[in-house]
């Protein structure tokens, strides 16, 4: 074969080339060389910088990977956390706490604190021991933890009821409980194996095989007897790479390892809290509210930056667990808080009680309501011979009806709001045809209108002659005649003894609950004026996160690093949250984290939520919950609804359902999404440990949701005549049907229709349907009024526990 030699096509005919191409043959060479770029060379520049673009980007993500890797296991990273976990009560966890922390401790000393520094290993680490049975107590660890050390023991047996061999109920409520938070890096350590070789291999394949469904994919299963084993797990430890989850990345958290208090002098029932720990994940400005688990929202007094008690270069000879150096904190520098940058304490809106008020009108307005005044006057009305101004004014005419049709006002005059021809019927174009069709379906019945009316005089009159007790029985008759068919958990009865439009005045109709309109601004209960709102949530979280980002990047003296070990000084805390929080410090870990903007003002919350499968009491709206949202802990009441996708407007839940996502809604401070949910309730007995009832995440803050609860009311049909039916035991009073007029009807069968006129004085009516009626059929009247959440009594569970 000859040379490389490239295929020539002819080329394009000059019809189908471009005018700028036509006249190249005019310019100079030295000209067309400038001006026109080979396809080969543009092709070449394209790919050339395709792959400088695709280079830049793999060294970015190397440089974040080597930067996270030394941020989390370099000399100044912080102490990574274990967290030892039994899976079953059997498991003896102390005795892994003990050689693990024989293990890390340098040779000829015994470890006397769980935050050892391994110069072996070149890694410091903190132990924690999660007490079996304690949940509160596992959750808090679990929050912190960088690597999970699930211990399981071979020769044990658990009982019959769980799924697996190996996990207790207990073990397994809290893998569920840990699955919802995000589960850090795992391991699993397997104890009690007999020291046969084949015997210890075949027990450990065996229960490797049996927990791995429990754990994820990239879970590693260790022998964990033998000091060698210890060994080799724990070099594995410091080369791998941990996994947290993405909502513990957002925000700065301390774990305290030391809980102080210091009496305030001014006022006897507040006191400053000193924690003292590592601070994690991002720095900490001094300025920046922080949570502290349980207890609530503050603000700093101080931020005193300590010098490390744990070095992991220590010089030689020098001993890291000398009691009264660690005593003696040494404070290399002091942060203040500057009050005019420092973040204000506002929780609640303060709401002005003249906002509302009306002011004086204005001679313009004076003017125009004289002038419909006079046009009032000027229009003559038909009226009675006698009658005077005052009863001419609750005479109404015809036009006065039609233009409170068009009227929101009146609408709202009459007690029920409807959109667009809510007394029209499907199937026919407005009211003139309606009645049109009524008029020519009763033409057949023009020769049986005198009987028909006797009867249902007749029948009235019996039922004017039966008393209160023999309604409801009759009542309840039918109602035990139709339960097979009440599918609706809706319906509900009307009081005999109270009014239905007083009973349900808050109730209004819908036309459609898909499309009718429905204003979030109207009505507002006055819990809302306690709350704050956003134009654009999302937008507002996206500035916030880049300003917390640029705080950090651009070390500003009020901020502190992460990786520093500092004591926060938090100010105006009550005694008893301090002294509480002093004896959980000796069980479970203390936990603070600093706040965004805006993340301590009360809103509506809306999270995701769905019934623990192991829970089996119902779960009732507004009732008294402890919600676990990312570090933060608070006490809430929720309202349940559906989560509908195609309308602005869901139907509230009277129960939570177990089986399916619903919606809670909760008065709660404002939080920035991501972040998982684990709502948990107190049981009688106190010191019993809270059951886990439900687990989901945060999905949006928005108090313009609109949340209906919807009622049904019920009638039967007493006499039905093709589309006509007389329709009793729905309401018991004539002015409550004309009340209730302008709402639609419908049959369980699939009829819908409307309520024509009152019959009688006990409350039967009169409707017509679009379509023949059955005598077995129910009628149906659907209201619905907005709901909100219960504003909590307690804030957060400290405050009464």
């Amino acid at each position: 074969m000859g040379g490389s030699r490239v295929q020539v096509n002819k080329a394009h005919k000059t019809r189908f080339s471009s005018k700028s191409s036509r006249q190249v043959h005019k310019t100079s060479l030295q000209e067309r060389s400038r001006i026109t770029k080979p396809g080969s060379n543009v092709a070449k520049g394209a790919k050339a910088a395709r792959l400088q673009r695709n280079k830049m980007i793999r060294d970015q993500k190397r440089a974040a990977i080597l930067k996270e890797k030394r941020a989390s296991s370099g000399s100044t990273s912080p102490p990574r956390v274990i967290v030892i976990f039994g899976l079953s009560a059997s498991v003896n966890v102390n005795s892994v706490e003990d050689d693990l922390l024989t293990l890390l401790s340098s040779k000829g000393n015994e470890p006397v604190f769980s935050t050892v520094a391994s110069s072996e290993y070149k890694l410091r680490t903190t132990v924690l021991k999660a007490p079996h049975g304690d949940l509160s107590s596992c959750i808090e660890m679990v929050k912190v933890a960088d690597l999970i050390a699930f211990v399981a023991s071979a020769s044990c047996s658990c009982e019959e009821g769980t799924s697996n061999y190996y996990i207790d109920s207990f073990g397994t409520q809290c893998l569920s409980v840990f699955r919802a938070l995000g589960l850090p890096s795992t391991v699993v350590l397997i104890r009690d194996l007999p020291p046969e070789q084949k015997q210890r291999h075949e027990l450990k394949k065996m229960c490797s095989s049996s927990l791995s469904s429990e754990f994820p994919e990239d879970c590693k299963f260790y022998p964990a007897d033998t000091k060698d084993e210890l060994h080799k797990f724990m070099w594995l430890f410091k080369e791998q790479r941990l996994s947290v989850p993405h909502w513990r990345n957002q925000r700065s958290y301390l774990m305290a390892q030391k809980v102080d208090l210091v009496p305030d002098d001014c006022n006897s029932g507040n006191c400053t809290l000193l924690l003292t720990g590592y601070l994690r994940a991002h720095g900490l400005s001094v300025n920046q509210l922080v949570h502290i688990s349980g207890a609530g929202d503050f603000q700093l007094s101080k931020i005193e930056i300590l010098k490390d008690p744990f070095p992991l270069n220590a010089r030689k000879g020098q001993d890291l667990m000398d009691s009264d150096e660690l005593n003696d904190e040494q404070v290399i520098r002091s942060l203040a808080p500057d009050k005019l940058k420092q973040e204000p304490l506002i929780i609640e809106n303060v709401p002005d009680p003249l906002a509302g008020e009306q002011t004086w009108p204005t001679e313009a307005e004076m003017a125009e309501a004289d002038r419909n005044q006079k046009q009032k006057n000027l229009k003559k009305r038909i009226l009675p011979r006698g009658t005077s101004e005052y009863q001419a004014a609750w005479i109404v005419d015809d036009t006065d009806v039609e233009d409170s049709d068009r009227s929101d006002d009146d609408d709202a005059g009459d007690g029920m709001v409807l959109d667009e021809n809510e007394s029209g019927l499907p199937g026919h174009e407005g009211n003139n045809n309606f009645d049109l069709d009524d008029d020519q379906a009763s033409l057949s019945l023009d020769s049986r209108d005198n009987d028909e009316q006797t009867d249902v005089d007749s029948v009235m009159m019996e039922g004017e002659n039966l008393t209160r007790e023999q309604i409801e029985d009759e009542i309840k008759k039918l109602k035990d005649a139709h339960a097979e068919d009440e599918e609706y958990p809706d319906e509900v009865d009307t009081p005999l003894d109270v009014p239905a439009r007083k009973r349900f005045a808050k109730y209004r109709g819908l036309k459609s609950f898909r499309t009718s309109s429905w204003d979030p601004k109207e009505s507002l209960p006055p819990e809302y004026a306690r709350i704050f709102s956003f134009d654009n949530f999302a937008r507002t979280q996206k500035h916030v996160l880049a300003k917390a980002l640029d705080m950090e990047q651009g070390y500003m003296d009020d901020c502190v690093p992460a990786s520093t070990y500092i004591r926060l000084h938090i100010r105006e805390v009550p005694v008893s949250v301090a002294s509480k929080l002093c004896m959980l410090g000796k069980r479970m870990p203390v936990i603070a984290c600093g706040l965004l903007q805006h993340e301590c003002k009360m809103s509506v919350l809306h999270f995701s939520i769905k019934k623990h499968d192991a829970y089996d009491a119902p779960i009732k709206s507004k009732e008294e919950l402890v919600f676990h949202v990312g570090f933060r802990q608070f006490v809430a009441r929720p309202i349940f609804s559906s989560d509908n996708m195609n309308s602005d407007k869901h139907k509230m839940e009277k129960f939570l359902h177990a089986g399916r996502f619903s919606i809670a809604s909760v008065y709660a401070p404002i939080s920035f999404i991501p972040l998982p949910l684990i709502a948990l309730k107190s049981v009688n007995d106190v010191a019993a440990s809270p059951a886990v009832v439900a687990f989901g995440s945060l999905r949006c803050v928005d108090p313009d949701r609109i949340i209906l609860k919807k009622i049904i009311l019920t009638g039967y049909p007493q006499r039905v005549s093709k589309l006509k039916a007389t329709v009793r035991y729905m309401f018991h009073s004539p002015d409550d049907v004309r009340w209730f007029k302008p709402v639609e009807v419908w049959t369980k069968c699939g009829r819908r229709g409307r309520v024509k006129e009152p019959v009688g004085t006990h409350g039967a009516m009169k409707c017509i349907f679009n379509g023949v009626l059955q005598q077995h059929d129910t009628v149906c009247m659907s209201l619905y009024k907005r709901t909100y959440p219960k504003w909590p009594e307690h804030g957060f569970p400290l405050l009464y526990a």
